[in-house]
């Protein structure tokens, strides 16, 4: 018998009270300012634990990224009432249990690291836990998702094996379909897509056909789905949309390899500048325009809403919305020499108290 409506929002209610709920990838306007950090806020109020916000794109330059990201690291930490700014993967469910958003940080295209790999090791001890090869123009790791795909170059793979070193996770959204072959084929860890939708469903170069994500599944991977208009197939349901694409994912590879990247920009004007100003890395005739439409963070409760709809098992669920990220994080971070000091982990966010209805 189908659920009817009031029966699926308690259900969905329950089920995201007590997820760990993980965005992979959000976008503050890249500079030194607080204009819209204190927006972060936005994410706890909707039941997100952890959210990866940008520090870095293709287009920012080196001394920039790390003024950019030594920046929020130390906003971030002058408000320890409010947010944990994840080092490990404990930092997480101790981050839910004191009431915190955690946040780490992300890195969109490896142009800034040039040839120095020593530099991965100094964005990871500022917080950069995933950092993507490409952001679609090809650099000397590979090629994008538009233009030139030489495949992943002898660096790509010496970058790749640094990351691994680090405990830096390694992603292929934005990234060209060699060389996120390549790279699969390549690492022994896990290899994200963090926020990439089905180019089976909507037909643009961002989006990744089925190879790419039965490829990603295969090293162990997760993908994350945006909440892009652009990516989704249109400025309309887009939650709806949304849970189409993770659907199709879902019934391709499984469950346990997908996730959620809504990609949500804080800044629009912003937006809109960059893809004037950067007009090469948005090539003409693919939708790069003014007014481009996100799914907000307050929407994420009907995302959880949605794939109860569908049916899926609980523990499918909970994966999607965020402990298939959790796993990954678990095999992939490096713990810093200071873990010693932080205190054993408390108690899981399995084991907090359920409400039984909306606060």
């Amino acid at each position: 018998m189908p659920i009817d409506s009031f029966e699926t929002d308690g259900v969905a209610a329950r089920l995201h009270a007590k997820a760990l709920v993980w965005d992979c990838h959000g976008c503050m306007p890249l500079r030194t300012d607080d204009t819209y950090l204190p927006q972060l806020l936005r994410y706890k109020k909707a039941g997100v634990s952890i959210i990866h916000i940008n520090v870095g794109a293709a287009n920012i330059g080196l001394e920039q990224q790390f003024r950019i990201a030594s920046f929020m690291h130390w906003w971030l930490q002058r408000r320890p009432d409010k947010y944990a700014l994840v080092e490990q993967v404990e930092d997480i469910p101790r981050a839910i249990d004191q009431g915190k958003l955690a946040v780490a940080f992300n890195i969109e295209g490896a142009s800034a690291i040039g040839t120095q790999l020593s530099l991965v090791s100094s964005f990871y001890d500022l917080g950069v836990r995933w950092m993507s090869l490409a952001y679609n123009r090809a650099n000397n790791v590979g090629g994008g998702c538009h233009g030139n795909d030489p495949g992943l170059s002898d660096f790509g793979r010496d970058l790749l094996d640094e990351m691994a070193r680090v405990g830096m996770i390694a992603c292929c959204s934005h990234t060209g379909y060699r060389t996120s072959m390549d790279a699969f084929e390549h690492n022994d860890t896990p290899v994200i897509l963090s926020h990439s939708n089905a180019r089976a469903l909507t037909d643009h170069p961002r989006n990744i056909p089925d190879e790419l994500i039965k490829a990603c599944a295969k090293n162990g991977g997760v993908i994350g789905i945006n909440g892009v208009g652009l990516f989704l197939g249109g400025n309309d349901r887009m939650v709806e949309r949304l849970i189409h694409h993770v659907d199709h994912m879902v019934q391709l590879v499984g469950p346990e390899h997908v996730g959620l990247g809504l990609d949500f920009c804080f800044d629009g004007l912003d937006l809109d500048e960059i893809l004037d100003e950067f007009a090469d890395s948005f090539p003409d005739g693919h939708g790069y325009a003014p007014g481009i439409r996100f799914i907000e963070p307050e929407r994420m409760p009907e995302i959880t809403a949605g794939l109860v709809r569908l049916g899926y098992p609980e523990n499918a669920i909970l994966g999607i919305l965020g402990e298939n990220f959790y796993r990954i994080a678990k095999r992939v971070w490096k713990s810093p020499s200071t873990q010693a000091q932080r205190g054993p982990e408390t108690k899981s966010w399995r084991e907090r108290p359920i409400p039984t209805k909306h606060a």
